[in-house]
Formats: C-alpha cells, structure tokens, sequence
C-alpha cells in the first residue's frame, strides 16, 4: 500500500471482504506506523485471525501463523533440529576423515535447522505479518518469553549464535480472553476490541462475502443472528456462522428463511445440543423474523427479489 491510512486500510479491507469499522482501521494504522504488535481481542467467530490474513494481502508480504495451545513452549515455537537428517549424515561422514570438531558443527549447521513461526519470522527478507494466534490459550511461561521476544526481536541458539531480526515484523496477536493475560503484555502492545457487529455491518459483510446473496436473505440472517446472540447460549454464533449459514442456504436454493428451514439449517449456527432447547424455548423472539409464505423456486429457476406485487417468483434460467 502507498498510503498506510485508516481510510486506506479500510478501503483495502472492504476490497477483500472484510468490512472494518474506523477504530478498527485506525488500531491497524496505529500498529503499522509505530511498528507495534497490536492485540486484538473479542468473541470467538468475529473475524479477529482473518483480519491477520487479510493484512498481509493488503501488505503484499507473507503470513506466518503460530497457533497457540496449552503446553507450547519456546523450542516449538522456535526451532528444532532435523534429528534423522543430523544421523543419517552423521553416519555417512564416519569415514571422510574430518575430526569430531567439524563434523559436529556439520550437523548443528543451518541446513539441520527446522525453523518454526517465530524464527521464520525474524529471518524473511521482507517484514512478514506475524500472527499469534489465541495467544489465551498458551501458558504464562510461554507468554513470558513471547515478551521477551517481542521487546529484542532477537534468539539465541547455542549452535550457531544470536540471530537477529534483518526486519521488524507486522504482529497481530488474537485473544479469546479464556484467560487473562499479563499486564507486561499488555502494556507492550496496542489494543482493539472486536465486537460482533451491527446489524448494518453484518448484512454488508454477508454480501461482501457471499456474492448473489439477496437482500432479504441477509437481513433476515443478520437480524436472526442478533436475537440468537441476545440469548443465553453457551456458543453464541460469530459472523464465521452467519457466512456459513448464508452458504449453505443458498446451496439449498432457499431466497428466504421460514420456521422449516430453520429447523433444517440450524446446525449451521448453534454448536452445542443444549442451546438448541434455549432456542427452543424463545422461538416467540424469532418468529417475527421469519417469513412465514413459503417462496418456492422450481428447479432450474432462481427465485426474484422483486415480487411484482403478487409475491416471490421464479425466473427461469437464461
């Protein structure tokens, strides 16, 4: 990008489907120019891991995702070594004649070393995207070195030497808050809260990423998705859902959402038995939305927005 600006970086986005409000620009903007990691946090499904990928296309430079887990330490985050490459050259070298002092720095060489995400980062040769990846989820002994890391942008491996970063990468780092993480990092990062989003930014996020999608499809989805997420669920549906949804209604050929599609989509959006009874339960608070005069396209037809005045029609196909 020439112009490294809120609108810019907005603009970028809504090229590419993802449809980004201004603090959530401006956050990108703030983190590109003061070359800062930039945490973002908010409900599972809202588009925080895609806002990464999204990123790098707008930079024209690589992703490189570490997916965080309980239990990820520094050597995996880092770097191992090729310990069947390391042997098998170890045996075949036994009678070359080098001393002990050489063939041991052979195989602690560069061309032994797995490099994993975060050495892959600090040695492209142009600044790539890092994502950290529900950085949440790992322990606060990784967490501990992931500042560390982040602060010098530089590692030390006893083989070979310090290796430093030939260039500062863009660092996205995502968190689901199913633990609370350090104020160390915090403070070492900027911030952004992803909510859901309005019913205005959904229905232009369904059509952005889901061309052919009718109008009246992606208000009723949209609108849907708000009463469910007003709900006591216990997997409150994220826009991953509503996409999900709206493709596979139109796989369907369905041009609008009745209390039978309903039934036959849901599993598209609530993924725990039991929010199904909580809906079940609340189904007065969704009936408005949904159309209750069945729109039937007969095959080979696609059905019409526009009713003429006497309700959906079929089209045949040109």
């Amino acid at each position: 990008m020439s112009r490294v600006d809120a609108a810019a970086i907005r603009a970028a986005f809504r090229e590419r489907g993802f449809i980004a409000d201004e603090a959530f620009g401006t956050a990108l903007q703030l983190a590109l120019a003061l070359e800062k990691p930039l945490l973002i946090e908010g409900p599972a499904g809202v588009g925080k891991t895609e806002s990464a990928k999204v990123l790098a296309d707008v930079l024209q430079t690589r992703l490189i995702r570490l997916q965080c887990y309980e239990g990820l330490d520094a050597m995996s985050a880092l770097y191992e070594w090729n310990y069947p490459r390391q042997m098998l050259h170890a045996r075949l070298t036994e009678t070359d004649g080098s001393s002990l002092e050489q063939r041991e720095a052979q195989i602690f060489s560069e061309r032994f070393l797995l490099k994993r995400p975060l050495l892959e980062a600090i040695t492209e040769e142009r600044s790539p995207v890092l994502l950290v990846d529900e950085v949440d989820r790992a322990d606060e002994a990784f967490e501990a070195f992931l500042l560390e890391m982040l602060a010098e942008w530089q590692v030390t491996i006893p083989e070979l030497g310090t290796i430093r970063a030939r260039h500062k990468p863009s660092v996205i780092l995502t968190s689901n808050r199913t633990r609370e993480l350090s104020d160390a990092l915090r403070r070492r990062c900027l911030f952004v809260w992803l909510p859901y989003p309005s019913l205005e930014q959904e229905i232009d996020i369904l059509h952005a990423r889901v061309p052919g999608l009718s109008e009246r499809l992606a208000l009723q989805i949209a609108r849907l998705m708000h009463a469910l997420r007003g709900l006591s669920l216990q997997k409150a549906p994220g826009v991953a859902e509503s996409l999900d949804w709206a493709l596979a209604l139109m796989s369907l050929h369905r041009d609008h959402l009745d209390a039978k599609t309903l039934e036959q989509t849901i599993g598209c959006v609530l993924k725990v038995h039991e929010d199904r009874a909580v809906l079940d339960a609340h189904r007065d608070a969704v009936a408005p939305i949904l159309s209750d005069t069945s729109s039937r396209t007969e095959p080979g037809g696609y059905g019409l927005e526009t009713d003429f005045g006497f309700g959906s029609v079929s089209a045949p196909r040109g």
